[in-house]
């Protein structure tokens, strides 16, 4: 019984060290960018020792892995989730009004996000990675696009839910890179749903 209890105590403290890395690393990498981030930055900024680190990670590769991963994997669930309805019709407006505010978090994600794609650019595995997370995203969006055909009209030029969804994902990528530059989150949240609205709508929904 003793040693069990040990275990459970140092399993929760290994999965405390392991978050309290990952989210020292993420304000790290935000704030100075991936290729220019040590260990040893990572360690001060969570309050670890090297040692510490090693126990969870065998490579800062690894960690800034493991944080794409949970970032992204988040985001897609919250954007499933968003989208979630029992009602097979689809308010467009009030979807897409939830989806940008999940989609665009913040900008440090976004500085993160951008590191992980030009990374990913340079190295098929991790690559692969990507377009997989990617691709979670766009069947979240796409599901619920199936989901609403025959009920709520969307425009023929996309074809499928899967076409839709695509065009969904390739819109949010265009604001993000105005979003990196210009820093207006505000307008950049305003300037997503107006597209989104038009794209999945023809820009004929009635006000």
């Amino acid at each position: 019984m003793t040693a069990r209890t040990s275990t459970g105590r140092v399993t929760r403290r290994r999965v405390r060290t392991r978050a309290n890395l990952l989210d020292a690393a993420f304000a790290v990498f935000a704030a100075k960018g991936f290729g220019r981030v040590s260990i040893e930055e990572v360690c001060e900024a969570a309050g670890y020792s090297r040692g510490a680190f090693y126990s969870n990670f065998d490579t800062l590769d690894e960690l800034f892995f493991a944080l794409y991963e949970q970032r992204a994997g988040l985001i897609a669930e919250q954007v499933a989730a968003s989208l979630a309805s029992d009602v097979p019709d689809l308010d467009v407006p009030a979807a897409v009004e939830r989806v940008t505010e999940v989609l665009l978090l913040d900008r440090d994600w976004l500085l993160v996000k951008t590191d992980f794609l030009v990374h990913a650019a340079r190295d098929p595995e991790v690559a692969r990675t990507l377009l997989e997370h990617r691709a979670r995203l766009r069947r979240a969006i796409a599901d619920r696009l199936a989901r609403a055909r025959g009920h709520t009209d969307l425009p023929a030029v996309l074809g499928d839910a899967g076409r839709a969804a695509h065009a969904v994902v390739a819109a949010y990528d265009g604001v993000s890179t105005q979003l990196l530059l210009d820093r207006d989150v505000v307008r950049a949240r305003a300037w997503l749903g107006q597209l989104l609205t038009a794209l999945l709508t023809d820009g004929s929904t009635p006000h």
